[in-house]
């Protein structure tokens, strides 16, 4: 028998009632059940950005980490209009943002934050080419440019009630690496930037100098909406702080910062000169053999560098010659009949790098197998080996590269190189070898990209002929 209309439309009216009387999942079930982890970033290098090999940044690793301890996938999103991202956090768009926000009095009026993480401070940026400013009344005359609605707007409103000519304009669509890029150029006088983000920036442009810091240290932290349930605020924070417990966070830090706080910025004006005059000469060599050894060729050009400076006349004090700086005896394990030309340089380091890349375990993490493997090409597999038992004995993790570097110094000492098998090693140098190989690729990336970009930018203006 059918039912009538109005049965139909009060069965509906019911059914609508108590699902809306129903309890809602709290939004840690609701992730878990779906299985995804939606998180807002920025792309910065400090953040989040798309590298050779995927994901990188630090507050990627951060979250994807938060991810895999919730035993979801994740999913970024990003968005670099600090308004528009405050918004979405607010709306609910998103599960929240890591995006290396600062803490700050207003921000907390509108959004809730998890434990900090990391503290970082507010620097003046300004161009070597003019004198060092000693306090904002020095800045006062030059043009300054910062984020609009960041916290650097709102310090630059506190300072301004000691120093009433302070002006600047708000910039909606540079993001800090473009503001510090037109204070290198000479476009502006000055800028606002985060003390973390000014360390990785400046090793591109070093003609960039910190003046001073115009705030106290301040907090970073991950933002969420203050609407709705606290069930993934609180396991956030929990996370957090075993996190930081664990030294897995100070090891997360190290890792993406230590390298660039080590870095010479004198020798970027050279380095950036031989990437012009040099490089192009053995270009074609780096590609070809990083192909053949299924290796990223700027990362052999970039070791490359630390080795020789592209020079393939370079002699070491011990002997090793040409491009890649190969002995003798490896020289002739690898086939490579003459060392100083450099295509057969090029080829036979790119074969051995590749060679000690499979002597470590897939299972490591890929970063830290080829920090692994710079390092021993530097200082030898033996003593990589030494080193990464030194760290296990010292309660260490072997596995991870932040904490071998701790260790393989101490192959200099009598005290520990003699328990080891491999003997004596010069272990600080291949520390230092290893950060210097990250920034000369990271500044090699960035040239490049940049260049790609003018190039095509080029293109698409000249007229068709």
């Amino acid at each position: 028998m059918r039912k009538s209309l109005p049965y139909i439309a009060g069965l509906s009216l019911i059914l609508i009632v108590l699902n809306a009387c129903a309890p809602q999942k709290p939004a840690l079930q609701h992730i878990q059940d779906a299985g995804v982890l939606h998180v807002l970033t920025r792309n910065a290098a400090t953040t989040y950005f798309t590298g050779p090999n995927g994901a990188e940044g630090f507050e990627y690793d951060l979250v994807k980490a938060f991810a895999n301890h919730l035993g979801v996938s994740l999913k970024i999103s990003t968005e670099d209009n600090l308004n528009n991202m405050l918004a979405k956090v607010q709306g609910g768009d998103v599960d929240f943002a890591a995006a290396g926000l600062t803490v700050t009095a207003e921000r907390e009026k509108i959004l809730k934050f998890s434990t900090s993480y990391q503290s970082i401070t507010q620097q003046l940026v300004y161009n070597r080419s003019i004198p060092r400013p000693k306090n904002m009344g020095d800045a006062v005359e030059g043009m300054m440019e910062v984020i609009a609605n960041s916290s650097h707007v709102e310090k630059l409103n506190e300072l301004k009630e000691k120093h009433p000519r302070l002006s600047w304009d708000e910039n909606k669509d540079a993001g800090t690496t473009e503001l510090l890029m037109l204070v290198a150029e000479n476009v502006i006088d000055f800028t606002i930037a985060d003390s973390n983000e000014v360390l990785l920036t400046r090793r591109f442009h070093p003609t960039l100098g910190v003046a001073f810091n115009i705030s106290k240290p301040q907090q970073l932290a991950w933002a969420f909406s203050k609407t709705g349930d606290n069930s993934l605020y609180l396991e956030a924070n929990k996370f957090l702080a075993a996190y930081k417990k664990s030294g897995e966070l100070a090891q997360l830090i190290k890792r993406h910062y230590e390298h660039a706080t080590k870095y010479q910025y004198a020798g970027t004006p050279t380095y950036l000169a031989h990437v012009r005059y040099r490089l192009p000469r053995y270009q074609e060599s780096f590609e070809h053999a990083a192909e053949v050894n299924d290796l990223d060729w700027q990362l052999l050009a970039a070791i490359a560098y630390q080795e020789s400076h592209w020079n393939p006349r370079a002699v070491s004090p011990t002997g090793v010659r040409g491009i890649m700086m190969l002995t003798n005896a490896t020289a002739r394990e690898l086939g490579v009949e003459d060392r100083t030309v450099p295509e057969q340089s090029i080829q036979g380091g790119a074969q051995y790098i590749s060679e000690l890349y499979e002597k470590f375990s897939s299972e490591l993490d890929d970063k830290d197998r080829l920090w692994f493997t710079l390092a021993s090409y530097n200082v030898g597999f033996g003593h990589l080996k030494d080193a990464r038992l030194i760290t296990k004995n010292n309660g260490g993790n072997p596995d991870k590269w932040v904490d071998v570097k701790e260790s393989l110094p101490l192959l200099q000492r009598k005290r520990w190189y003699k328990k080891t098998r491999y003997g004596y090693a010069r272990g600080s140098e291949p520390v230092k070898y290893v950060e210097n190989i990250r920034s000369y690729y990271d500044i090699l990336h960035w040239h490049l990209a940049k260049e790609n970009q003018q190039t095509e930018k080029m293109a698409y203006v000249s007229p068709a002929l």
